[in-house]
C-alpha cells in the first residue's frame, strides 16, 4: 500500500504574509489540501495548479462538515498516497481539534505532522498594537473558547475572573461574541466593571473592525457596533493604555 502522509498547517489569523516558510512549504508541496472556512483565498492560492481543494467548512453557527467525514476523508486520500495538507485557520493546536486529528491519524497508521501557525488571540491583540503580558499589567495569559461543548457547562467564568484579578492575567476568548452576555455576567462576579475589554473581528484581514470598551459595556458594545464572529474577545489591563488614549468605548480599523 502506498500511503502518503498528512500535515496540519496553522493558516493563521488570515493575512498570508504571517504564514511561517515551513507552512508556504508544505501548502506547495501538497497534492491535496482540506481547506477550512476561515483560510483566506490568498492562501489557499499558493497550492500548485495540480492540487485538489476541498472546502471543509467548520465555523460555529453555521452548516460544518462533520469532524468525521473530514477525518475519513483526509485517511482516505493519504492510504492512495497522497500528500495531505489539512488547511487551518490560526494554530493546529488552538482550539482548531488538531489534537483529535493526530490521534485519528495515529490509530490509522497515517504519518502526521504539525506547522503551527499564529493563533488569532495573539494577532488580534497584535493588531491593537498592545501585548498579552507586560511586567506592569499581565503576568500570564489564559487562552479559552466561549463555546462550550454539547452537555457541558464550558468554562468556569467566575473561577477565571479571579485568576484574571489575582494572578494579573489577560483573557483571551475565542467563539465568544454569541455567549458575550453570559460570560459578562460571571465575569463581573470578581472582576470590576471598569476592567478594560476589546472585540476584534476579522483580526488582520483587510475588513478588520474592532472596539474597545469595558467589560461592563461589553455585550452593549457588541450589539452597538454589530460585531460578529469571527472575533476574539480581550479582558484585561494590558489594554488600559489603550483604552485610557481613545476613551471607554472606541471604534478603530486596522492601520
Amino acid at each position: 500500500m502506498n500511503t502518503g502522509k498528512v500535515t496540519l498547517v496553522g493558516a493563521g489569523p488570515g493575512d498570508p504574509e504571517l504564514l511561517t516558510v515551513k507552512a508556504v512549504k508544505a501548502i506547495q508541496a501538497a497534492t491535496v489540501l482540506l481547506v477550512d472556512d476561515l483560510v483566506s483565498p490568498e492562501i489557499v492560492a499558493l497550492a500548485v495548479p495540480t492540487a485538489r481543494v476541498v472546502h471543509v467548512g467548520k465555523r460555529g453557527g453555521c452548516k460544518s462538515t462533520p469532524q468525521a467525514f473530514i477525518e475519513k476523508l483526509m485517511v482516505m486520500a493519504a492510504r492512495e498516497g497522497e500528500d495531505v495538507v489539512r488547511l487551518k485557520g490560526g494554530d493546529p493546536f488552538i482550539f482548531g481539534r488538531g489534537g483529535e486529528e493526530v490521534e485519528h491519524l495515529r490509530e490509522a497508521g497515517i504519518q502526521v505532522r504539525v506547522v503551527n501557525g499564529i493563533t488569532s488571540g495573539l494577532a488580534a491583540a497584535t493588531s491593537l498594537g498592545v501585548p498579552l503580558t507586560h511586567r506592569e499589567h499581565a503576568h500570564g495569559v489564559v487562552f479559552v473558547t466561549g463555546h462550550a461543548r454539547p452537555g457541558s457547562h464550558g468554562a468556569d467564568w467566575r473561577a477565571l475572573a479571579v485568576a484574571v484579578r489575582d494572578a494579573k492575567l489577560t483573557l483571551v476568548i475565542y467563539m465568544g461574541v454569541s455567549g458575550a452576555a453570559r460570560i459578562q455576567k460571571e465575569l463581573l462576579a470578581a472582576l470590576p466593571a471598569s476592567t478594560p475589554a476589546a472585540i476584534v473581528q476579522r483580526a488582520t484581514l483587510p475588513d478588520q473592525r474592532h472596539a474597545v470598551t469595558t467589560l461592563g459595556q461589553l455585550e452593549a458594545t457588541i450589539a452597538r457596533e454589530q460585531l460578529e464572529s469571527p472575533s476574539v474577545i480581550v479582558v484585561g489591563d494590558v489594554l488600559s493604555g489603550i483604552a485610557a488614549a481613545s476613551g471607554a468605548a472606541a471604534r478603530f480599523r486596522a492601520a
